[in-house]
């Protein structure tokens, strides 16, 4: 990180500084128990840390600090590919490669958006500690939330110069998305007592995007407002993939509630009707309409494809996607499957997961497993499928379907 705090881009003036912020800030680390708070804003392409309290230096942050946008946990959460809530950040795969951890030692996180009168997302309020936070739940989301929905309050449209930023990184996404660029990975979903495959998750990757972090791409778009049609690109690709899958083995592929309830990639999941497809909606992205996605979903089981959630334990929802949304699938979070072996709280709330599973019919499937011990414990616990490192790393689908 470096400082620029003597851009002027911080001053009495600015909404997101102030004693009233830092004492919001402190609230936030009080609630939550963590080390520090920040707010922090949005601008070409970077994150400035506007207001800090707390172990600061212990943590190698202050106030004036500024980061690639691209390399952050922000955008991922706005994206949905992080959820809220993230502990255990140095052994989630999601997190532990991410240079941002390793130079804030960041052991967890809770972070929530700052956005404009346009609900724009132009900040973020984040809590952090080194500790792995196992304390920390979806009430924590909520804190963060109403603390960061207050900051927001405050807010009004952004500057010219915002706008003319935000404008021309849209157009640099836009003008990759008409490439369609994007190379489909594969991670096997495994039977954990013989190891037999039994399906695949999509995963999208995009080695021609220039940027710091080819995977923050989805970040980006969500960030300039085309993150739905990134969606719609890399589905499309996966897709592809889906008919060339062994029979008997299913893709799933991964899609936001915004993306689920558009009609263009509807009607491109139910064009392939006659493939084993599944769509996962991730438990830790806002539904703001239920109604419009269960309508959604039940045109995707009308047709054969199945309905899961994903990151099952973690996010806005909490359980409340199971129950709304009923799913074919659920899959645990890594942060239940972590330590699992060792952590009676986790081996009781997996037993209940198994037990729902159980009576509503559901396939259960545990996310991030990576030891031996945790997939022993799992199998214990009643779970019988599951998907990590442990049986096998995303690869290329051109290097999976020989």
């Amino acid at each position: 990180m470096v400082d620029v705090s003597s851009a002027g881009v911080v001053g009495e003036g600015s909404p997101l500084t102030g004693d009233w912020v830092h004492w919001l800030l402190d609230a936030a680390r009080a609630r939550l128990g963590m080390e520090i708070a920040w707010v922090s804003v949005f601008s070409e392409g970077r994150q400035l840390i506007t207001s800090a309290v707390g172990d600061l230096a212990a943590m190698n942050v202050h106030e004036g600090m500024s980061a690639p946008l691209e390399g952050s946990y922000c955008v991922r959460v706005l994206s949905g590919q992080l959820p809220p809530v993230v502990t255990g950040a140095g052994r989630d795969p999601r997190t532990r490669d991410l240079d941002v951890t390793a130079d804030l030692s960041i052991g967890s996180y809770v972070g929530a958006p700052v956005r404009d009168a346009d609900q724009r997302p132009v900040g973020m309020l984040c809590c952090l500690s080194r500790d792995p936070g196992t304390h920390l739940d979806s009430e924590s989301a909520r804190t963060v939330e109403l603390l960061a929905d207050l900051i927001s309050d405050h807010l009004r449209s952004g500057s010219a110069a915002a706008a003319r930023d935000l404008a021309a990184r849209k157009e640099r996404v836009r003008s990759f998305l008409a490439t369609g660029a994007v190379v489909t990975h594969l991670q096997p979903v495994v039977e954990m007592g013989t190891g037999a495959v039994v399906g695949h998750e999509a995963l999208s990757r995009f080695p021609g995007w220039k940027g710091p972090d080819t995977a923050g791409l989805f970040s980006e778009a969500a960030a300039v407002g085309l993150g739905v049609e990134l969606e719609e690109v890399s589905a499309r690709t996966a897709l592809a993939a889906a008919r060339r899958l062994p029979e008997g083995l299913t893709l799933a592929v991964n899609l936001s509630p915004e993306a689920l309830t558009c009609d263009s990639v509807l009607d491109l999941l139910l064009a392939h009707r006659d493939c084993a497809l599944a769509v996962e909606i991730t438990e830790h992205s806002r539904i703001d309409d239920y109604d419009a996605v269960l309508a959604a979903t039940a045109r995707l089981r009308h047709e054969g494809i199945g309905v899961g959630v994903d990151d099952a334990g973690a996010g806005y929802a909490s359980l409340r996607h199971i129950l709304r949304l009923q799913p074919d699938v659920i899959k645990l979070d890594i942060g239940l499957v972590m330590g699992l072996h060792t952590d009676p709280a986790r081996q009781a709330m997996t037993s209940a997961m198994v037990a729902f599973a159980e009576e509503t019919g559901a396939r259960l499937v545990a996310e991030g497993v990576e030891e031996e011990a945790e997939r022993e414990a799992l199998l214990s616990r009643g779970v019988r499928y599951g998907q990590g490192y442990l049986f096998g790393r995303p690869r290329p689908a051109a290097d999976v379907l020989v």
